[in-house]
């Protein structure tokens, strides 16, 4: 699905969702306007450079004004600030919604600023590099990717409609599914992963002077791919693991007593529960590319990919228009 379906969007904070969004947005011709506005000098600074949109406001109320939706696109510590900041700006009929990893705590954050009259549809798109900055998005992002949204009791069925209807035209498959039950998917899918590569990559780094440097001149194709999960925007990542504590602990203590038992296996030298449980595992490797979301072939099909050029251009990776994203946001 394509066309116009809003006369003016705003989004609010122009990382990569959010300028992957703004491209999206004009290059399917979903919206007619698109103003777009970011807390930083620099990067509003950056985002006029590229022509990001039609518009970069200095404040959120000057970008919210007469928008028919509003897309808060920042690190969900920050979407109660931005989403007070912006209220003046808000007309009642304006749509608000969100791209954050967390749902709970965000839904929470922003109904407590939004005017009852305004409706609200909480989102997640389950799409992203480990790039960030307005020079990292690309029209592309979304397509072929999952946009998860967790209607709340501010969501009306017109809303709904709407927000669905935009991530559709920009390529996604929609689901809907409560906040709770998100929170507790996103933990064992994409923030435990995370977490794992962020402790497994510092530990590299501090065994790194020990071997003479030896860790990262010999680095595999596995420390590799942790790396490029490392390397995500960490003010996003700390707000997400802060924003949904409850559920990451819960995951982590499951993969805790997991690791004990694998622990278990080797000192013991059980090969046949190794095997088993490697055999498991390969199925599960299986089972997401058949599902089609990743690709088979080698090296995971990726390719070396550079962040976006001054003149708007697409990355290296959107441009081969392989599948993989494997540093996910959120």
């Amino acid at each position: 699905m394509s066309g116009k379906l809003f006369d003016k969007v705003a989004i609010l904070g122009l990382g990569l969702i959010g300028s992957s969004l703004a491209h999206g947005l004009k290059q399917k011709g979903i919206a007619a306007r698109v103003v777009g506005s970011d807390a930083s000098p620099e990067v509003r600074t950056r985002a006029r450079e590229i022509g990001l949109g039609d518009e970069i406001a200095e404040t959120a109320v000057e970008a919210v004004t007469d928008a028919d939706l509003v897309i808060l696109s920042v690190p969900v510590g920050a979407m109660g600030d931005v989403a007070n900041a912006m209220v003046p700006g808000l007309s009642p009929e304006t749509i608000v919604t969100d791209v954050g990893g967390v749902k709970a705590a965000v839904i929470a954050a922003i109904e407590k600023a939004l005017p009852k009259e305004n409706a609200f549809v909480p989102g997640h798109p389950i799409a992203g590099t480990e790039y960030s900055g307005p020079d990292s998005g690309f029209g592309t992002l979304f397509e072929g990717r999952w946009a998860i949204l967790t209607p709340s009791a501010r969501t009306t069925d017109a809303a709904l409609g709407k927000v669905t209807a935009m991530w559709e035209a920009l390529g996604s498959d929609v689901e809907t599914m409560s906040p709770a039950h998100h929170d507790i998917v996103l933990a064992t899918t994409s923030h435990l992963p995370h977490l794992i590569a962020f402790n497994i990559v510092g530990t590299a780094a501090d065994m790194e002077e020990v071997t003479q440097s030896e860790v990262i001149k010999f680095s595999a194709g596995g420390f590799r791919d942790f790396t490029r999960i490392a390397s995500s925007d960490p003010v996003m990542w700390r707000d997400i693991f802060l924003n949904n504590k409850e559920a990451v602990l819960e995951m982590l203590g499951r993969f805790s007593e997991d690791l004990a038992a694998l622990q278990r296996m080797i000192r013991w030298e059980d090969g046949e529960a190794l095997h088993a449980l490697f055999t498991r595992t390969r199925a599960i490797r299986r089972g997401i590319i058949e599902a089609g979301q990743e690709t088979a072939a080698p090296d995971f099909g990726r390719q070396p990919q550079a962040p976006q050029a001054a003149g708007g251009g697409e990355p290296a990776e959107a441009e081969a228009k392989k599948p993989a994203r494997l540093a996910e946001k959120g």
